[in-house]
């Protein structure tokens, strides 16, 4: 028999839709719009997105597997805190998987690779000089993927997926005073890595991260 039109999956519009309320979610939480300790009712937020509130429930939970917020018994969802013990954890992760995947990446890079690499710096350049911090802080993560995409290890790209979120988010907290630096930091890697030097890449990226840690735990606030 034949088929005529576009085969359609069970089930596809509402897979988007949830994807569409986690992203927007997420978006909201690592752009600061619902407030570290804020608490989210799904029926708020299914106002908030204009959806039922099956989407929403989908999202929270995928959220709280990320980290980004707690399900409390009679409270629902509150929006999780970058306290000091999680930013530490979070850059004691990032220095061993950046530094390996920097290593790799000055081995294995293509000058395709490189190119694209010192597109991304330009680009972050142009938005740190525009004072766009949004765009820097996409920039941001955005180059750290790329250089574990250059890495070619699939295994260090997979893990770091969801830990990019996080770093978003604490990147974002205090975009305005890191970007200059962070800039300047990425391109002493990218240097390292279009050299094929693995051994300054890895330090070079080992430096950042260390830098990176050390302004973000200084934007906690003191008791």
């Amino acid at each position: 028999m034949e088929q005529t039109g576009e085969m359609r999956t069970i089930g596809a519009d509402h897979v988007a839709l949830r994807e569409q309320v986690l992203a927007e979610l997420r978006r909201r939480i690592v752009d600061g719009d619902y407030a570290q300790g804020e608490r989210l009712t799904e029926t708020r937020l299914a106002d908030d997105f204009g959806v039922s509130r099956n989407p929403v429930r989908e999202a929270l939970r995928v959220v709280e597997a990320e980290g980004f917020v707690h399900i409390l018994p009679r409270r629902g969802a509150v929006v999780a805190t970058l306290d000091e013990a999680a930013v530490r954890d979070l850059f004691a992760v990032r220095e061993q998987l950046e530094t390996l995947a920097a290593g790799l990446a000055a081995e294995r890079a293509t000058p395709q690779d490189v190119v694209r690499l010192r597109r991304l710096l330009d680009d972050a350049s142009e938005a740190t000089e525009g004072k766009d911090f949004d765009r820097v802080a996409e920039l941001n993560s955005a180059f750290h993927r790329a250089v574990i995409e250059v890495s070619g290890n699939r295994w260090l790209l997979s893990i770091s997926a969801a830990m990019y979120h996080h770093v978003h988010w604490v990147f974002r907290v205090g975009a305005a005073q890191r970007a200059p630096h962070s800039w300047e930091e990425h391109i002493r890697l990218v240097e390292a890595i279009a050299a094929a030097n693995p051994a300054e890449a890895t330090s070079a990226a080992r430096d950042h991260v260390e830098a990176a840690a050390k302004a973000a735990l200084a934007q906690r606030p003191t008791a």
